[in-house]
């Protein structure tokens, strides 16, 4: 592994991720970590109002934490969660989930091992 450090104010959001209706910032912890860990701060680009479609990934570890706004996730088994800023959740491996719906400024800090994982419509 190899130290990284990243700072705000030298951060770029890009389209590069899942969804469009928001914007990502890689942390470098796939390059820092070899690809066992990927760590991203997901930015809101307009709220959510459609969903995600329920849907599974292939991975190892799972964890959200909401740095501002507000996101609504159906989880299976769990029914609707809404978490506000302060908000952190574990999402356990393959776990069905969706993204229901997001405030326009919401942003997210979402750790995953490892680093490249598969999404599956459920």
């Amino acid at each position: 592994m190899k130290f990284s450090v990243q700072h705000a104010k030298d951060g770029v959001f890009d389209d590069k991720g899942l969804r469009s209706f928001f914007e990502y910032r890689d942390l470098g912890m796939g390059e820092a970590t070899g690809g066992q860990f990927h760590a991203q701060v997901i930015r809101a680009r307009e709220a959510c109002t459609d969903g995600t479609g329920a849907h599974t990934h292939s991975l190892d570890f799972q964890m959200v934490y909401v740095l501002k706004g507000w996101v609504t996730f159906w989880y299976e088994g769990q029914g609707e969660v809404t978490m506000e800023a302060g908000a952190c959740v574990h999402q356990p491996p393959g776990i069905c989930h969706e993204l229901l719906r997001c405030s326009d400024d919401c942003e997210l800090l979402e750790i995953v091992s490892p680093a490249e994982f598969g999404t599956e419509p459920a």
